[in-house]
């Protein structure tokens, strides 16, 4: 289900500082994951397990937010999406990507480095949401109030999950998810190798994380 505003709206909110913090955070865990060594040793069962638990999680990450493009691809601030993922949270694309990010920094090795960058990004998308909720208040008033009301704003509530028979998605917007994507996955060969580089001595290791 989705509804239209049929008023003027103020502008909508500008992410472009949302997208630096995240740049830099991006800089930050290449930066861990080149010149540090997880606690678990590389190849032990603990860390082998932490690893594909977060593999788990990044492609769970990659599934969920393409499922969420299919409903609000090419059509966010225009309408208000209330089914599918959006009926069980207002901002199901912020939470997938929190999800992935934790996954991130356990496909390394690291439960600190997953917590903090989780919290991270957590802190980094609830601002952003409140932002965003403030425009589409504005926007599309009691019909938002009354939305934002039943469904949470970050963690998901399946109870509360309700969908549509039919419903119109964008083929950019899901090309463009699914690319964006790929970026999530490709980070798990990239461990492996930055792993194989490290135990060949190719790599210093200049600190732990645990």
């Amino acid at each position: 289900m989705a509804y239209t505003s049929l008023k003027s709206a103020p502008k909508a909110f500008d992410q472009h500082r949302r997208l630096i913090v995240v740049q830099v955070a991006a800089v930050l865990a290449i930066v861990l994951l080149l010149f540090s060594r997880p606690f678990l040793s590389e190849g032990s069962n603990g860390h082998e397990l932490v690893e594909m638990t977060g593999f788990g999680l990044v492609l769970i990450c990659f599934l969920g937010r393409l499922w969420s493009i299919l409903y609000v691809g090419g059509r966010k601030n225009d309408e208000l999406i209330v089914s599918g993922p959006f009926s069980m949270t207002r901002n199901p694309l912020y939470f997938f990507s929190t999800i992935g990010v934790i996954g991130i920094g356990l496909m390394f090795g690291s439960v600190l480095a997953a917590t903090a960058l989780g919290l991270a990004s957590f802190l980094v998308f609830r601002f952003t949401a409140g932002r965003e909720a403030e425009f589409l208040t504005a926007k599309f008033g009691a019909a938002y109030t009354a939305y934002a009301e039943r469904t949470p704003r970050f963690w998901p509530n399946p109870l509360i999950y309700r969908d549509q028979d039919q419903w119109v998605f964008s083929t950019s917007a899901l090309k463009s998810t699914f690319r964006d994507g790929l970026y999530f996955l490709a980070l798990f060969p990239l461990i492996e190798t930055v792993e194989y580089f490290r135990a060949a001595g190719m790599l210093p290791t200049l600190f732990t994380v645990y």
